[in-house]
């Protein structure tokens, strides 16, 4: 057996493992998406083995989008067994998930064209011929003052 293993972990050891900083471990702990022990006689929050699992869980459902409040949401009903079983409900925030991915992704899309755009209407004072220095036309310091 590895003695190493059924030792308790400090949130620093955790942190130390996963990667992820303290304050989110205890953000995490507070939220009750992460189960300790409780607290060493020098009151350290105590981890096992399985908080690992969790943090890493954790990363894998951020790293697709979900939220911390729909991770805590779908913990939540997992645990308390209400509502729908949970893998029609992660279909369901993978969706919303991906539906506020699409809006972001629109979003850019859109700025990229007001740059193109702009770029479209302004060539002409924004490349002063062939001058590789920023000018602007309309600017008093610009191309027009420079000879």
């Amino acid at each position: 057996m590895d003695t190493n293993r059924a030792r308790p972990m400090t949130v620093g050891e955790l942190s130390r493992q996963t990667g992820v900083p303290v304050k989110t471990l205890r953000e995490y702990t507070d939220l009750g998406l992460i189960y300790n022990l409780g607290r060493s006689p020098a009151n350290y929050r105590l981890f096992d083995a399985d908080a690992l699992w969790c943090v890493r869980f954790i990363g894998e459902l951020r790293d697709v989008g979900l939220t911390v409040a729909e991770i805590r949401e779908l913990t939540t009903a997992y645990l308390d067994d209400t509502g729908p079983p949970t893998g029609p409900r992660m279909t369901e925030l993978l969706h919303r998930s991906r539906e506020r991915l699409e809006q972001r992704i629109a979003e850019q899309q859109r700025t990229l064209r007001r740059i193109e755009e702009f770029e479209a209407e302004h060539r002409a004072d924004l490349g002063c011929e062939g001058d590789t220095e920023f000018c602007w036309a309309g600017n008093p310091r610009g191309c027009a003052t420079r000879a």
